[in-house]
């Protein structure tokens, strides 16, 4: 490998590199939800993505060693949130492992679909799941947008530097 001018000090590509670079990438901050026979399960998502407006996609990934893999894989629907700056502890709650997340205070109810839509959010989206591609140890979930909600109030929360936040001014 040959330094470029102007650059530090390169790293050759490992998992450390990849999480230490998106550290530095601001997301935007997700819960994405489901629900089989064992009831609902959900994790918190900064990977989603808009991919197509007509039809209308999104995407996003999810470890196959996640607690919630087993239900997203084999879910017809899903739901997706998009959290606001007043939810902190209910992005934390989705994204730490072992928690009682539909529990109190965790707010939701039965959406379109069956698929559990959280309570209070910016926005929230009902998708059928078009396709699940093999990514590494991730899958990436492609959806079709069904029915949704835009009309929450407040300011977007966002992750960055592993700690979730808002937007400044």
């Amino acid at each position: 490998m040959t330094a470029t001018p102007g650059l530090r000090s390169p790293r050759l590509a490992s998992p450390d590199l990849l999480r230490s670079v998106f550290r530095r990438h601001a997301a935007g901050v997700a819960v994405i939800t489901a629900r089989d026979g064992g009831g609902p399960v959900g994790f918190t998502a900064t990977s989603l993505t808009s991919v197509s407006a007509e039809p209308p996609l999104l995407s996003f990934g999810i470890g196959t060693g996640a607690s919630s893999w087993p239900v997203i894989s084999e879910a017809e629907h899903v739901g997706v949130h998009i959290l606001g700056e007043h939810q902190r502890e209910l992005a934390a709650t989705f994204a730490r492992s072992g928690a009682d997340r539909f529990g109190a205070p965790t707010g939701w109810r039965s959406g379109p679909e069956g698929v559990p839509v959280l309570d209070d959010v910016l926005a929230w989206l009902v998708c059928r799941v078009v396709a699940r591609v093999p990514a590494g140890d991730h899958r990436i979930v492609l959806a079709e947008v069904v029915v949704g909600d835009p009309s929450g109030a407040g300011r977007p929360l966002l992750y960055h530097q592993g700690r979730f936040g808002g937007l400044r001014d």
